[in-house]
């Protein structure tokens, strides 16, 4: 790594750090997470946090719960989420800015642009974009589940040049550092391959929702994008003096040559499948190809409940995911016209409203 050359970056800061022993919002370790930001934003480099914590920061809110229903732990949310932007205010001489958000969020395109439109706004106007998942109101079809994959989405949404994780380990090892003296830190990885993710244990913290796994899964994501991840021990405050530095204090994944397209990217990495279409096993027609485009003579059977403009996997009967993309259709008429016996009839259908996938938002999972 060179000295610091980041335009804009992305810094994701674990429940662990925020909230260590349930006992409401520390400082402690926090203070050269915020001297590391404002010395960033001293040297024109724009960042946007990610803070997780609000469950752990409200958990004693509500007395001596030792194991939390979901609404307890909404509510535990609720109300440390005050508790957390507070504490960070005080830690930072420039305004702030709260932005909460959920995987229902992120993966409905309209609204994913105008979360990338307010993150581009509060930069512009030097605020400091605070992101959390709001835990007090999604549920599980709409949650993203840890803040780990949500930085690297935000990293996208944001356009970063860099994502920093904080973690409780200086990096990626090659065993469980916690459970053996003999692993290894792994100081980079050009490629992220099941190895690499063989490396990664469980969570080590008892606050965390996310372990070396999570983090993977985001470097992962954020790299296809062109975006610079580093996993940092979140504990040691010389590991962000080494980042100003432009040294490496843990564990760097190198970006793509060649990144995603942007709404390739979205469709591949955050937006989710609403349903799916199964086409025969032998299928090998190119669909982002115009000319080949699926119609429902290709289809074999249509699965789930979806929409016309929801995403959609496209998969072969034997498992084999093909691609993402946008249906034209809803799972109802096209499961209708692909059973039709008239062919000529479906393809009158087809000819009138038009191809079943948008060329426009697909991605090839090949």
């Amino acid at each position: 790594m060179a000295n610091i050359h980041w335009k804009r970056i992305v810094v994701k800061v674990g429940s662990a750090l925020i909230a260590p022993h349930k006992q409401g919002c520390s400082s402690h370790y926090l203070l050269g997470i915020a001297q590391f930001i404002a010395n960033c934003r001293a040297q024109g480099v724009q960042v946007v946090l990610v803070s997780s914590g609000s469950v752990a920061a409200g958990w004693h809110r509500l007395g001596d719960v030792k194991q939390p229903s979901v609404s307890q732990k909404k509510a535990m949310a609720a109300a440390g989420q005050a508790d957390m932007m507070a504490t960070w205010d005080k830690l930072f001489d420039f305004p702030s800015a709260q932005l909460l958000v959920t995987h229902g969020d992120l993966r409905d395109r309209e609204r994913y642009i105008s979360i990338k439109n307010t993150l581009f706004s509060l930069l512009d106007h030097g605020l400091l974009p605070i992101v959390n998942e709001n835990d007090a109101v999604t549920t599980d079809t709409l949650r993203v589940g840890d803040n780990d994959n949500l930085s690297a989405m935000v990293a996208a949404a944001a356009d970063a040049d860099a994502l920093i994780i904080c973690s409780d380990v200086n990096g990626l090892y090659t065993k469980n550092p916690q459970l053996h003296d003999d692993a290894k830190l792994i100081k980079q990885v050009n490629e992220i391959n099941e190895a690499i993710y063989a490396m990664a244990g469980g969570a080590t913290s008892e606050v965390g929702t996310g372990g070396m796994r999570t983090k993977i899964e985001a470097a992962e994501k954020a790299i296809a994008h062109g975006i610079e991840t580093v996993i940092i021990n979140g504990f040691d405050p010389d590991a962000f003096n080494r980042l100003l530095k432009g040294q490496n204090p843990g564990t760097l994944f190198t970006p793509f040559d060649q990144p995603m397209q942007e709404h390739v990217h979205w469709m591949t990495h955050t937006s989710q499948a609403q349903g799916e279409v199964i086409v025969e096993d032998n299928f090998d027609a190119p669909l982002d190809d115009q000319e080949t485009q699926l119609t429902s003579d290709d289809v074999v059977a249509v699965k789930g409940n979806f929409s016309v403009g929801d995403t959609i996997l496209v998969r072969k009967g034997d498992g084999t995911k093909l691609a993402k993309a946008q249906a034209n259709y809803s799972s109802c008429l096209l499961s209708f016209i692909a059973k039709q016996p008239d062919r000529a009839f479906a393809h009158d259908v087809e000819q009138q409203t038009g191809p079943i996938l948008s060329d426009e938002n697909i991605a090839i999972l090949e």
